[in-house]
């Protein structure tokens, strides 16, 4: 179960790829992480709070330049091995289909501020889980970031890059997410989850020493795969933005508990669970740092499952796998689980001490069979770094 990832090997192995499908060496090789997220979902585009953090799985991509403005991309896990062959200049939302829309969507969001930015041959892999929740598309999206920061001298601050990141996706790849999963990949340090302000962009590194209090926090991919783009999500995005307006207010970010209960009773009743779940999500997160800060990370689990609740409650974006995940996990002794991303699938968190984790992970696999559903797969949540050039 542990989840270590040799970052090292993998930049070779890119490498050693680049040089055979691309025919010369790269200019260099960066790396991108995916990210849990403890506690403050679906807050980031209501201008709220979250706390991510990064895992040890990432995109891993080698890159070098090109004088001709073609965009070159090959990947180990996609295109059936053919290269991706674009023109940077003629690149626009809906021209990309697949996995190529991520990068592509990067290029052209940089050259959509103006940047200075030509062609590249890439080469890249993953081990971070397609449609997991896990934030596959922001490591990609912030691995060819900086490397294109890099490559063309760009010196954008990690704010911004990851800026640039959450508009590739939302404007090219068509999907309206927050932008805390590029925060995340781009601003996470190793040891630390990250405190964002989603506002701001104001970040802290919160210590969350897992291995120091007899702790791990398990990552149960239930298998279920999402798909953000497929409406669902940009309908609850649209659901918060019009309650903001029925209210007054700018971002359900600028309600509190207290006004919680006046809100309610003015809203129609399919925007009244949307509100209660964001406002309290946002509570959750409060209180999550300041038992971190209080160097008490085993109180978290309270608040892990209770936002579970919230999410399959009021959000209504769980399902019955990620729903008898995190029961399974709690009756097995669990200090608390919930559903981590933006639902509809992909996977649970659960925070356990270190002696119970096989418990739970086995008493997971056995629920799951007992449902007739496929086999969880099981990983080990490190906080880990954020992007960086690796070779």
């Amino acid at each position: 179960m542990n989840d270590l990832v040799d970052t090292e090997g993998a930049a070779d192995a890119v490498r050693r790829e680049f040089e055979r499908v691309h025919g010369r060496a790269p200019e260099g090789v960066w790396a991108a992480p995916g990210r849990v997220n403890l506690i403050g979902e679906h807050t980031d585009y209501n201008d709220g709070f979250c706390l991510p953090m990064a895992l040890p799985r990432t995109t891993v991509l080698a890159a070098g330049r090109r004088d001709d403005g073609l965009l070159r991309l090959h990947s180990t896990r996609g295109g059936e091995g053919r290269i991706t062959e674009l023109r940077v200049a003629e690149l626009a939302p809906g021209g990309v289909t697949g996995w190529a829309r991520y990068p592509a969507g990067v290029v052209w969001a940089l050259r959509e501020r103006g940047l200075p930015v030509g062609g590249a041959d890439v080469h890249l892999d993953s081990t971070v889980p397609v449609g997991a929740g896990l934030s596959s598309s922001a490591a990609l999206e912030c691995a060819v970031a900086v490397a294109y920061d890099e490559l063309y001298g760009l010196r954008l601050d990690r704010p911004e890059t990851a800026r640039v990141a959450q508009y590739a996706e939302n404007a090219f790849a068509g999907v309206p997410c927050g932008v805390m999963d590029q925060m995340a990949s781009m601003c996470c340090t190793e040891g630390n989850a990250l405190h964002l302000d989603s506002r701001t962009l104001e970040v802290r590194q919160v210590p969350f020493d897992l291995t120091g209090h007899g702790l791990r926090l398990l990552v149960l991919d239930t298998g279920v795969s999402h798909d953000l783009a497929d409406g669902a999500y940009a309908a609850l995005r649209a659901g918060c933005e019009r309650a903001a307006g029925l209210l007054g207010v700018a971002a359900l970010r600028d309600l509190g508990g207290a006004d919680l209960p006046a809100a309610l009773a003015g809203l129609p009743p399919e925007l009244a669970p949307l509100v209660r779940h964001v406002v309290t999500e946002n509570e959750r997160v409060g209180q999550a740092v300041d038992r971190l800060a209080a160097g008490a990370p085993e109180a978290l689990g309270a608040l892990l499952t209770a936002g579970h609740a919230s999410l399959r409650d009021d959000y209504r974006v769980s399902c019955a796998e990620t729903d008898l995940a995190v029961a399974a996990a709690v009756g097995a002794g669990a200090l608390g689980a919930r559903m981590t991303g933006g639902g509809f699938g992909g996977s649970v968190i659960a925070l356990v001490r270190e002696d119970a984790a096989e418990g739970v992970a086995r008493a997971v696999a056995g629920a799951f069979a007992s449902a007739g559903f496929k086999p969880p797969s099981v990983l080990e949540a490190v906080p880990s770094a954020g992007a960086r050039r690796t070779a």
